[in-house]
């Protein structure tokens, strides 16, 4: 990936091979090839990711993929076969990473697990990511992340607590263990450079193990110290936060709603003064949070009452002229409008293929974290498959004729 303006990425000169299929590894890949690393995508020959079909909607290829698998090139090789087995092992010997998301012990099958890596590359850096990681007693069981996020305790707080557990509408799941790998991924090229200088002891492990269950616990705050330390089991509380008040989504005259976090002491106070009613900002028993939880369903009536008799704008201003952290809940066409993430070039266009007569212009997200004043530009959207086959297999010696059965 070319620099922007003359800027250095700082994975420039790093190659990853992915092995991975969905979100998960897909999404580690992303990340890595954001900041400039050569990402080599390996899919299966004819279908390839599964993810070129997940909401397809139109044309050959979603852009739910376009999107996970941007700045990639995508080859063909059949890893069941030995010829895909030896192209893997060929390339792998010039690569510093690879990300795999397969089931345990699959690639052992194949003859590509980590021992047979280290025999072409001892320097390789492999990241792993599987439903309940690479040990332990479950796991060589199956599990995508709808199934993690209930193990790992987050299903059971999303949605009202009179009803089943709801989850949210995007695999969060995969997406936290893919920023996991990525995150292990750094790190240990980061050490690997130090053991190079000689400034560290050599690498405990260059295997990343990432579990999807694991993943999503490790982001539910406090969740099991708060049931092992003071028996507390948290439950589903809908649009608030547990122990958290006033903060909710409130209705406006105009039919839409606004999110405000009102629960800073101060900030609270002025919400309170803001929404005309300042004897609720200044009783005294409404002055910590755990008062205010405890009169949570007052409160939100009071809010909702005042933000009722407002449009959203007008509610929006008072509550930012009082200084009390609020928001509008963005429809994907509220956030292609959004003036803040257009100053920040996070929403890019692509002419792209939709099944239609001529391609079409489309925005996708930008680049997370911003590196200078906005995001960096998108190098290119997931590519067709097996776009870049021939030229990367070239890059070790296999004409087209050598090429491995379907990969041509």
């Amino acid at each position: 990936m070319p620099a922007a303006e003359g800027l250095t990425l700082p994975l420039e000169g790093v190659r990853v091979l992915e092995l991975g299929n969905y979100i998960a590894a897909p999404t580690a890949g992303r990340l890595l090839a954001d900041f400039g690393a050569e990402v080599i995508k390996v899919e299966r020959p004819r279908t390839g990711d599964e993810l070129r079909n997940w909401r397809l909607y139109a044309g050959d290829t979603s852009m739910l993929y376009r999107t996970i698998n941007r700045g990639k090139k995508s080859i063909v090789l059949d890893l069941r076969s030995p010829e895909g087995r030896d192209a893997v092992l060929r390339l792998v010997a010039g690569c510093d990473v690879v990300l795999e998301n397969f089931r345990p012990g699959t690639l052992e099958k194949w003859g590509l697990g980590p021992a047979d890596l280290d025999a072409v590359n001892p320097d390789v850096i492999v990241s792993r990511i599987s439903a309940f990681g690479q040990t332990g007693p479950m796991s060589e069981r199956p599990g995508f992340a709808a199934v993690a996020e209930a193990m790992g305790g987050l299903r059971d707080l999303v949605g009202e607590p009179d009803r089943p557990p709801s989850r949210t509408g995007v695999s969060i799941g995969d997406s936290i263990a893919g920023l996991y790998a990525g995150f292990g991924v750094v790190m240990a090229l980061f050490q690997r450079e130090n053991r190079r200088g000689g400034a560290r002891p050599a690498l405990v492990s260059r295997t990343i193990d990432v579990a999807l269950n694991e993943a999503v616990l490790s982001v539910m705050e406090s969740l099991v110290p708060d049931h092992l330390a003071y028996g507390v089991d948290r439950q589903r509380v809908g649009g608030r936060m547990e122990g958290i008040a006033p903060s909710n989504a409130y209705p406006c005259a105009d039919g839409s709603s606004v999110v405000v976090a009102g629960n800073g002491d101060g900030i609270y106070r002025r919400l309170m003064s803001a929404a005309g009613r300042p004897d609720l900002g200044e009783d005294p028993s409404l002055q910590t949070n755990a008062e205010r939880w405890a009169r949570r369903d007052e409160l939100d009536d009071a809010i909702g009452a005042w933000t009722s008799t407002l449009p959203r704008a007008d509610a929006l201003a008072a509550l930012d002229e009082a200084g009390v952290p609020a928001g509008p809940i963005y429809t994907a066409a509220d956030i292609v409008d959004d003036p803040q993430f257009k100053a920040r070039n996070m929403i890019q266009y692509f002419d792209v293929d939709t099944g239609e007569d001529a391609p079409r212009r489309v925005g996708f997200p930008g680049i997370v974290p911003v590196i200078g004043h906005e995001s960096l530009p998108v190098h290119h959207l997931g590519p067709d498959l097996g776009a870049h086959t021939a030229e990367v297999l070239a890059e070790i010696g296999m004409t087209p004729a050598d090429q491995p059965e379907g990969s041509r």
